[in-house]
């Protein structure tokens, strides 16, 4: 899936510097001058290098998403031998986690979807491709837990993945995720 592989160290630099200015202050307020500036290139090896600004948005996102599903899948597989129904709550775990280190002011795609209008833009297939891994992740799993009916669990199990993320990064509700979690646990026996 990666792009990755044929990056340069500047491009590295670059992708970084993007990724943390584009989630920190919003896509629109980040030119590629402040990104060429701090990642230390001209703004010739930026563009030499992605092309465009919106190439470099579907960049940061498409290595944000392989970055949070790689964390999603080692939680859910690092716990060692679990139930198939506790594989699907440890998928709260592991968003809990991200919001810790990665995800203060929300998600990222969700973010980036609302910057960005135009249905064209290379960016918008990114998320959407995030947002539709997630969901047959979660019906995967379900499957595997044996529930009767995975699509319509995932789907709850997704939506309430999103709200936690949507209430966490607003301060709303105190342990957002933690309660989204059990209430997916009460989805999860009655599925």
């Amino acid at each position: 899936m990666s792009e990755d592989l044929a990056l340069t160290p500047a491009a590295e630099r670059v992708l970084e510097v993007a990724g943390r200015l584009f989630y920190d202050n919003g896509i629109h307020a980040v030119g590629v001058e402040s990104i060429a500036s701090e990642a230390g290139v001209t703004k010739k090896t930026l563009y030499d290098r992605f092309g465009s600004k919106d190439a470099l948005v579907t960049h940061y996102l498409r290595r944000r998403d392989e970055r949070y599903r790689e964390h999603v899948q080692a939680v859910v597989e690092r716990r060692g031998r679990m139930t198939p129904t506790r594989r699907l709550l440890l998928v709260f775990d592991a968003l809990e986690e991200w919001i810790a280190t990665e995800n203060p002011r929300g998600c990222a795609f969700v973010n980036a979807q609302a910057e960005l209008p135009d249905a064209a833009h290379p960016a918008r297939e990114v998320i959407r491709e995030q947002k539709q891994w997630m969901f047959d992740y979660l019906r995967a799993l379900a499957r595997d837990a044996g529930v009767r009916n995975p699509r319509k669990l995932a789907t709850s199990l997704l939506m309430l993945l999103e709200g936690a993320t949507v209430t966490a990064s607003l301060g709303v509700v105190p342990g957002a995720v933690g309660n989204a979690k059990e209430v997916a646990r009460q989805l999860i026996g009655a599925g």
